[in-house]
């Protein structure tokens, strides 16, 4: 792992929801596309600039959708001349809100798999991930290819659902909205993974983040976000817009007062309804300034969401019901370039900014007014508190009470000589705190500590590495996978010539074995015949795969065969028939289902499917060695489970030589693979002969899969053309 004291790095940033291009942004468009979009592109940039780093690539969801533009659907876009954007297939070609990204995420780790095997194998020094969604991915990345990874959470689960909760929001609801328990939960494994968490705040570190079990204080770095001050600056620099400026005095009856405002998304942490609330109860309020919220972009409140339908329309008839009309302005549409000019608007008038959200782990948007001279009211939570002591140009509420939000606007309008003051103060600490060259100094400092003091751990832990101590994974153009028993041990002479063929072309493809016992039987009976761990481990009859020495579980391999898989129930309904008998409880599996069987007694495979599938009960019944019963998801087995690793690696599926003797071993034996069944082979085996692509070695054991190896001209493939991303 190099260190940029070395070299330039190359660091790859996820962030998967939102819309994310380089022009543009459709800030508060949806609830998903917001500050972290700005952030992470605005970061990408100027890390492009920066002389350590060689590039950036920001890998974020390719989206073709008809609602949505097609700059969305543009698989490359350049941000700077070493940061660009990089948009790789996931899911549904549609656009989805975050919370439904979940299920599609583990495809996006085998995306980036086959984006890094496209540029030619040049791996990331750092992978840099952003909210939960991501930081999943990253963290499977991680993993796999020994690379560190970068995490910064912008928001969090569990503070958020206690504010939601503290609202008065129903937990079963929140639940079904937000999916908070398996964000949760990748929260922690992220937690407990990352080398270094970076927050805007100290107070993210100390009242959110130390709510999680794997909270480790010396992993996070504070350091605080850039804006840039080339689009936000006080109101005397750049004349403003007159048709911007007549598209929002349309809506007030008395236009010249004092503007209160506020640019959201429309969704409930962000408490427009508090506001309203705040603003329609005070007729002191009232009386001194406008309200003008900015709630996204809308033609028709009903094709909006219905997250997003409920806010609107709630703000709406709490308008009508304080009779607020001429007194708050609600543009339809106000374009990101026009947002920098409604700040200077709301400064120029003497007016003030207010983030009234119900948690604020952020806070860009008090940057942004800070940049501009415009003082500001925000949520006594996370980020403001450290901006709010950086720039001194603002007041701390708690957001939750509509009467306290009242009333620090009120405190910050009636006192001009303040005003004015805090309205230099934030252009003064802009300047020393949130600028992005100071920002990325900062991270670059950082992140050399983490290369160096991880090279020597990721060198010693790599899941699968070549002498360089990079992971060849997704480098390799072909892989030998074996069976174990009967396969590839049982005669030492054989095996001997097996090992050295193996370390000597170490690196060129990948070994693997494919075998019925459970991982930790498999590693301690390849470690009695002296057998180097492979670099792929396909254990328990294909229902598990492992990588390497560290033994790295592919929970994405586990996500895809749950699917129907109801093993108590199986367990169960297979007590109807004769002549099985559950295999010891070492043997047992969490994907599978083992027993022992007296073949004279058991019915035939084709009766115990049926009845199965009476019950609404799917499994895959393997029959081995006329002595054992395994029941898999429909979706595993040794077969599905090469095939997962063909498409996760870029493999093609004919460049898999694969070596087996039992009944367990056919379906990675048929199909496009190159098959070797070894002279000690089954019975079960036979009706495979005068198969294409299947080899009937005359060597026993590890003799026949080298005999294979000579027939198939295993060591002459050449590598094929890798296809674009």
């Amino acid at each position: 792992m190099s260190t940029p004291d070395e070299r330039p790095i190359y660091i790859m940033m996820i962030s998967m929801h939102g819309l994310i291009r380089a022009e543009n942004l459709e800030l508060g468009r949806d609830a998903d596309t917001g500050g972290q979009i700005t952030y992470v592109v605005e970061l990408a940039r100027a890390l492009g600039k920066h002389p350590m780093v060689e590039k950036v690539d920001l890998i974020t969801r390719r989206i073709e959708d008809e609602n949505v533009s097609k700059d969305y659907s543009v698989p490359e876009e350049q941000l700077e001349q070493n940061a660009r954007i990089i948009r790789l297939p996931c899911g549904p070609r549609r656009y989805l809100r975050k919370e439904s990204l979940w299920p599609h995420l583990d495809q996006m780790v085998d995306q980036c798999l086959h984006f890094l095997r496209s540029q030619g194998g040049r791996l990331p020094d750092l992978l840099h991930t952003h909210y939960a969604d991501a930081g999943y991915v990253g963290r499977q990345l991680s993993l796999l290819l020994g690379i560190p990874q970068v995490h910064t959470g912008h928001s969090l689960g569990h503070p958020k659902r206690q504010r939601l909760l503290a609202a008065g929001r129903k937990a079963s609801s929140i639940e079904r909205q937000f999916n908070f328990e398996r964000r949760i939960a990748a929260e922690e494994s992220i937690l407990e993974h990352a080398s270094m968490i970076v927050t805007s705040t100290q107070q993210e570190i100390d009242e959110q983040y130390s709510m999680y079990r794997h909270f480790d204080y010396q992993r996070f770095r504070v350091i605080p976000p850039g804006t840039d001050t080339t689009r936000f600056s006080p109101p005397g620099r750049r004349k403003i817009s007159s048709e911007l400026q007549a598209q929002i005095d349309r809506f007030f009856s008395n236009p010249d007062k004092p503007l209160i405002l506020t640019i959201c998304r429309p969704e409930v942490r962000k408490n427009l309804k508090g506001l309203i609330a705040a603003f329609g109860e005070s007729t002191e309020l009232q009386q001194q300034a406008n309200l003008l919220i900015v709630a996204g972009a809308r033609d028709d409140i009903r094709q909006l969401e219905e997250s997003q339908q409920q806010v609107m329309l709630e703000l709406l008839l709490d308008i009508d019901r304080y009779d607020l009309w001429g007194k708050v302005a609600i543009p339809k549409h106000v374009s990101q370039d026009n947002i920098p000019e409604l700040y200077r608007l709301a400064a120029r008038r003497r007016g003030v900014f207010v983030n009234a959200a119900l948690t604020e782990p952020f806070g860009l948007t008090l940057i942004e007014a800070a940049a501009s001279g415009l003082p500001f009211v925000a949520p006594d939570d996370g980020g403001p508190r450290d901006i709010v002591q950086n720039c001194r140009s603002g007041l701390l509420a708690n957001t939750l009470d509509s009467n306290a939000i009242a009333s620090a606007l009120l405190d910050l309008l009636s006192d001009k000589k303040r005003w004015r003051t805090w309205a230099k103060n934030g252009l003064a600490g802009i300047r020393r705190h949130y600028n992005w060259p100071a920002h990325v100094n900062t991270y670059m400092k950082q992140v050399s500590q983490v290369l160096r003091r991880d090279r020597k751990r990721w060198r010693r832990q790599l899941v699968i590495t070549l002498d360089s101590g990079k992971s060849y994974m997704p480098l390799v153009n072909s892989a030998l996978i074996s069976d174990i028993d009967n396969t590839l041990l049982g005669d030492k002479r054989s095996l001997r010539q097996l090992v050295h063929w193996l370390k000597e072309r170490k690196g060129k493809f990948a070994f693997g074995i494919a075998t019925g016992r459970t991982i930790e039987s498999a590693v301690n009976i390849l470690r009695q015949w002296q057998v180097p761990i492979p670099e792929v481990l396909i254990t328990s009859v294909g229902s598990e795969i492992h990588y390497g020495a560290r033994l790295i579980p592919d929970t994405g391999w586990a996500n895809h065969i749950r699917h129907k898989w109801r093993r108590d129930a199986l367990e169960e309904a297979m007590k109807y028939f004769p002549g099985l008998t559950l295999q010891a409880e070492e043997n047992q599996r969490e994907f599978k289902l083992s027993y022992i069987v007296d073949p004279d007694k058991m019915p035939p495979l084709e009766e115990i499917n049926l009845h199965l599938r009476s019950q609404q009960l799917f499994a895959q019944l393997i029959y081995s060695h006329n002595e054992f019963l395994d029941l898999l998801p429909i979706r595993a087995s040794k077969g599905h489970a090469i095939r997962y690793l063909a498409y996760k690696w870029g493999v093609p599926v004919r460049h898999f030589l694969v070596a087996g003797d039992s009944g367990n071993d056919h379906e990675m034996l048929v199909g496009d693979t190159l098959g070797v069944v070894v002279g000690n082979h089954s019975q079960e085996l036979e009706q495979l002969r005068g198969m294409e692509q299947v080899y009937f070695a005359k060597g026993h054991y590890a003799a026949g899969i080298l005999e294979g190896i000579a027939h198939y001209r295993f060591d002459e493939i050449e590598p094929s053309p890798v296809s674009e991303h």
